[in-house]
């Protein structure tokens, strides 16, 4: 993930700022603040601002002034307790923001959640840079036979090298078309001074989803939270998974108490239906219990079955 020089000396500058604060503010957190963490093959993940910190999801809880309890194991058992309860609006309180690379293909599946202010790199108003994804061998592999959005066996030998020669030539091709199409050289001028160059919002059509894109996305913790727990699961496409890790390694440093009751409570944690419930509670009183009798679906059978560890669950 190479930073051009300029962007590396801003990085610089803006971390040799100092800036005198009433507001809290999160030691670890700003020992990351405004580096690049590497995502995938040229992609990144930076964060830019901050506002709020556990503190500031007790203080809501409680709307008292200031910090709220001296007592962390007090602060720890209320966040908790709203995990628990989805008690939400708390952890709208503190928002976040971050600068972030990554593959059009990637930012499409990102868009989706739209609890969040994005404002991404306009290729209207500017050139794209020549960067685009190339996933690595075990990252390749061919359609899941069961399930429709997902993947199967990893391709192998001259499979894969095929697959990436493709990938590697048609991102070259049609950005050079894309360059040839704009006729715009380094300098701004023309780089064919005979003839006129497309309109930029025309040309970029051309360019294939492996491009990179970048954009500033500004959250709350609640919303954020919910995005992690859809895209940092093991069952999301891995490109925005790996993005998604990284926002969880932030969300550590951040509010490392919520964070470890999301993880306990959403991420490490399951929710039953009212069916499945009885159904749980018909095995612990000694009842013997199959998918007819159970009053589920065979899926929701199978699924259950995983969650206690009975069966596999169906692809």
């Amino acid at each position: 993930m190479p930073l051009t020089k300029e962007q590396a000396d801003e990085i610089e500058r803006l971390r040799a700022e100092k800036t005198q604060t009433l507001r809290a503010t999160v030691p670890a957190l700003e020992e990351l603040l405004y580096h690049p963490l590497p995502v995938l093959d040229h992609g990144f993940v930076r964060v830019v601002d901050y506002m709020g910190d556990d503190g500031a999801v007790v203080q809501a809880a409680r709307v008292s002034y200031g910090k709220g309890t001296k007592r962390v194991s007090e602060d720890r058992g209320l966040i908790n307790y709203l995990m628990r309860h989805r008690h939400t609006t708390p952890f709208e309180m503190c928002e976040i923001k971050y600068h972030v690379k990554l593959p059009i293909f990637v930012a499409r599946q990102w868009i989706r959640h739209r609890t969040a202010n994005v404002n991404e790199y306009s290729a209207r108003y500017s050139i794209l840079d020549n960067e685009f994804y190339l996933p690595a061998r075990e990252h390749l592999a061919a359609q899941s036979e069961t399930n429709r959005q997902g993947r199967g066996d990893v391709l192998e030998g001259r499979d894969a090298e095929r697959v990436l020669d493709l990938l590697r030539e048609d991102a070259t091709r049609n950005y050079d078309h894309y360059a040839e199409m704009l006729n715009e050289g380094a300098d701004g001028k023309p780089a064919d001074p005979g003839r006129k160059g497309l309109a930029r919002e025309l040309a970029r059509m051309n360019l294939t989803l492996n491009l990179y894109t970048q954009w500033y996305w500004k959250i709350d913790l609640y919303n954020l939270m919910h995005f992690l727990s859809l895209r940092a699961d093991a069952h999301a496409q891995y490109e925005i998974r790996a993005y998604a890790e990284v926002l969880l390694h932030t969300l550590d440093r951040w509010v490392p108490l919520t964070a470890q009751a999301f993880r306990e409570h959403a991420m490490g944690g399951v929710r039953l239906s009212a069916t499945a419930l009885k159904v749980v509670k018909r095995m612990i009183a000694g009842e013997k219990v199959d998918q007819a009798s159970s009053g589920l679906q065979p899926r929701e059978w199978r699924e259950l079955m995983a969650v206690l560890g009975r069966e596999p669950a169906a692809k």
